[in-house]
């Protein structure tokens, strides 16, 4: 039989269930309790009517949110560029060519190193609140390396992305109609089994729209559901190509036209924003004000990956958006929970209501906004993952 755990005292909880507390987005219920039972929250509310569990916890005056949901990221990798991330701090411009660096040292290293570097990041990850996280293939792209990358990525988490699609494979310089071919072919078929998502990265330079709309409809035929990497150097098709295939999400979103933001506004395709990469290659900022008033969805995630933006905090990310983006913290917060689990289509992570898992950060501060206020400090101090305490 499965116990019941009280944590009480909690000086601000954040539910993302309106309909509590504050009735704001967030639904800050303040002097609050949550008791948790097998995996799963089973009542939230004023700590003074919390029933009697067979465990209680004192948070002592913190803040309790849901754990971070981070729905973008590249962590089945080896190697790092350092050499790459120096020289554009001293001037050089980002390309998506760095990408084929990666490739080869991941192509070199064994399943061993490669899974032992993802349970790292995961490890970083989860210490700075992350409790779901979503993470993608794309540095093989061979048949052979992208289902490993996949088959290693699935023993940690259910929400794994095939993007065979990320650059044209360097096997294939000469001939990007055939990796087309390989990517909807037999690398699917290998790759399919391992995954729920597909992606593709639709930029000059990897793969155009009509590239990406057969990469991703082939998918779809295959039960993968799209994501797409879309308008972040440059205004592309990829925002469009998102909504007309009704993609959970379409990523970085920086260079937008008013019909790409309205497009967004009037379909269920989440805007993930990724800081991140704009903080590591000094590109401009996305502008989630704009996304924001106009009704978009929006998420925040990190896309941790070796090359553009290789950070596994989440509350960096937050502090990023409330600096640099235009969102106030409260907005911050949702996009990083709720709004993490709105681009993987799920809800029973991002909030803290009655059914939910019971993945719950605590911050040794009395608020969630301390998370921007406080950037670059250690403020995670426990972290519940489907109801068991890991941190």
């Amino acid at each position: 039989m499965s116990t019941s755990t009280v944590i009480t005292n909690i000086a601000t909880l954040v539910t993302n269930d309106p309909s509590l507390g504050d009735g704001s987005p967030l639904g800050v219920v303040r002097d609050a309790a949550v008791v948790i039972e097998g995996d799963r929250v089973v009542w939230t509310g004023d700590s003074s009517k919390a029933p009697a569990t067979d465990n209680r916890v004192d948070a002592d005056g913190r803040a309790a949110l849901p754990g971070f949901v981070d729905s973008h990221s590249h962590l089945v990798f080896a190697g790092d560029r350092t050499e790459e991330f120096n020289a554009r701090m001293s001037g050089r411009g980002y390309t998506a060519g760095g990408i084929r660096t990666t490739v080869a040292a991941t192509r070199a290293a064994g399943d061993e190193e490669l899974e032992a570097n993802l349970t790292r990041y995961l490890s970083e990850a989860l210490h700075q609140g992350t409790t779901t996280f979503e993470t993608k293939s794309g540095y093989g792209l061979t048949v052979a390396d992208e289902a490993r990358a996949l088959r290693i990525a699935a023993a940690h988490t259910d929400e794994v992305t095939y993007l065979g699609a990320h650059i044209v494979s360097p096997d294939y310089a000469d001939d990007p109609a055939a990796y087309v071919a390989l990517v909807t072919g037999e690398m699917l078929d290998a790759c399919a089994p391992h995954a729920r998502w597909i992606d593709v990265f639709c930029e000059k330079g990897a793969f155009d729209g009509d590239q990406a709309r057969a990469i991703l409809t082939a998918g779809k035929a295959k039960g993968l559901h799209p994501r797409i990497h879309a308008n972040q150097l440059s205004h592309g098709p990829g925002v469009q190509l998102a909504v007309e295939l009704d993609a959970a999400s379409a990523d970085h979103c920086t260079h937008l036209t008013d019909a790409d933001v309205d497009a967004l506004a009037n379909s269920r395709t989440v805007a993930t924003l990724l800081p991140g990469a704009e903080f590591s290659t000094r590109a401009k900022w996305p502008n989630a004000r704009r996304l924001l008033d106009a009704g978009v969805t929006v998420a925040l995630s990190t896309d941790c990956n070796p090359g553009s933006s290789f950070t596994s905090s989440v509350p960096f990310c937050i502090a990023l958006a409330v600096r640099d983006m235009g969102m106030t913290p409260d907005e911050a917060v949702w996009s990083s929970t709720a709004g993490g689990a709105a681009a993987l289509r799920r809800d029973d992570v991002g909030r803290l209501t009655p059914g939910a898992h019971a993945d719950l950060t605590l911050l040794d501060a009395p608020s969630h906004v301390h998370l921007a206020y406080r950037p670059g400090v250690p403020l995670v101090s426990g972290v519940w993952k489907r109801g068991v305490r890991v941190v």
